[in-house]
């Protein structure tokens, strides 16, 4: 691999000055023996090749609970953070209306009842005669039409019973799963509307146990995932093998991106949703140059390695790519088949004292 143009060479007397902290530069002496320093041949190597993007965690269950009936809040036993159990009472309502609304529909279901079962006796008992002759077919069908309709005005008192009923059961909220709250819309005493145009948000509530990681990739990184769907997701300090891959079948608009979810393994303490994550994603395979995270020397804005010659030692300044493990990829600065310093601090050292001999020899 050549150097590219603009990577900074740091000469033997340069590195000297730099990293040992000497008052004037000298020009080296080449002459002599190899350094005797522990060294690895840059070699191009068969790696993964991967690509990493950011990307938030969020609930794979989720929802924003509305307002189901009109009314206003008494109590608010939640607040943004807590964790809840199923069935746990979030908000309590108002709930006067509700109530008379239902007993007044529970009066109509039994005056309907009552007059059901009369006209139910009085169908009965012209049938009966009926059989017999002593009525015609004309008050048989009238008597059956009077139940009918008296069974029809009972249905429907019933089904406005259950309404009446469900908005009273709409007055005590609870949560429809486990989860942490993360958004509260209301407060106590406010009113809510349960529509039109739209119910009221109220509450957002997500379950804790199932979490996964949303990424923006572009489209044709997106093509790649598809085809070998691995990921591994860097978050809190540790790397996680990935589970279910899932790219979306649409981009955005917009930005042109694609929506790429990955499952995070379950009951994972102390990852909640909104942090951020990297999350890294396979791409088959490349010919890199890498090299130890330990000979890689980084002072500030400096990033370099010693590389070894046959008779002096060189400060080189490089650029890096993706870490993996205990090793960086280096794209700029180093070719195959050079020589690096496995020890930067014996190479400073050596330095030194090369820089030391010069210095008194020119003296």
């Amino acid at each position: 691999m050549s150097v590219p143009r603009g990577l900074r060479w740091i000469t033997l007397a340069t590195a000297g000055v730099l990293l040992a902290g000497c008052a004037a530069p000298s020009p080296p002496d080449h002459a002599g023996s190899p350094p005797e320093l522990a060294t690895l041949v840059v070699q191009a190597q068969v790696a993964p090749r991967a690509q990493t993007w950011d990307g938030v965690v969020e609930a794979v269950q989720q929802v924003t609970i509305t307002a189901q009936t009109n009314a206003r809040v008494t109590a608010l036993p939640y607040d943004v953070g807590d964790k809840v159990g199923k069935g746990a009472v979030l908000a309590r309502f108002s709930a006067v209306e509700q109530q008379s609304a239902r007993d007044s529909a529970q009066a109509q279901v039994a005056s309907a009842q009552a007059a059901y079962r009369d006209a139910q006796a009085s169908f009965e008992r012209i049938a009966t005669v009926y059989g017999q002759g002593y009525v015609s077919t004309a008050q048989m069908d009238q008597q059956r039409a009077a139940r009918d309709a008296a069974k029809a005005a009972l249905q429907a008192a019933q089904a406005q019973a259950q309404a009446a009923g469900q908005q009273l059961d709409y007055t005590v909220l609870r949560a429809p799963f486990a989860g942490v709250l993360t958004q509260r819309y209301v407060h106590v005493g406010q009113a809510v509307q349960s529509g039109p145009p739209s119910p009221q948000p109220l509450l957002q509530l997500q379950a804790l146990d199932a979490l996964r990681v949303t990424v923006q990739v572009p489209q044709g990184a997106a093509a790649v995932i598809r085809r070998d769907p691995v990921a591994e997701v860097a978050i809190g300090g540790q790397r996680l093998a990935a589970g279910r891959v899932e790219v979306l079948p649409y981009a955005d608009p917009l930005t042109h991106s694609v929506t790429v979810r990955v499952a995070l393994p379950a009951d994972l303490g102390g990852l909640y949703p909104g942090v951020t994550a990297k999350v890294t994603f396979a791409g088959g395979e490349a010919t890199r140059l890498l090299v130890p995270l330990t000979s890689v020397v980084e002072r500030g804005e400096l990033v370099a390695v010693y590389v070894v010659g046959a008779d002096a030692v060189t400060l080189r300044q490089v650029r890096l790519g993706q870490r993996e493990g205990g090793q960086v990829e280096v794209l700029a600065g180093l070719g195959a088949g050079e020589r690096v310093a496995s020890d930067p601090a014996a190479a400073m050292n050596w330095l030194v004292k090369r820089h030391a001999a010069g210095a008194s020899g020119h003296g």
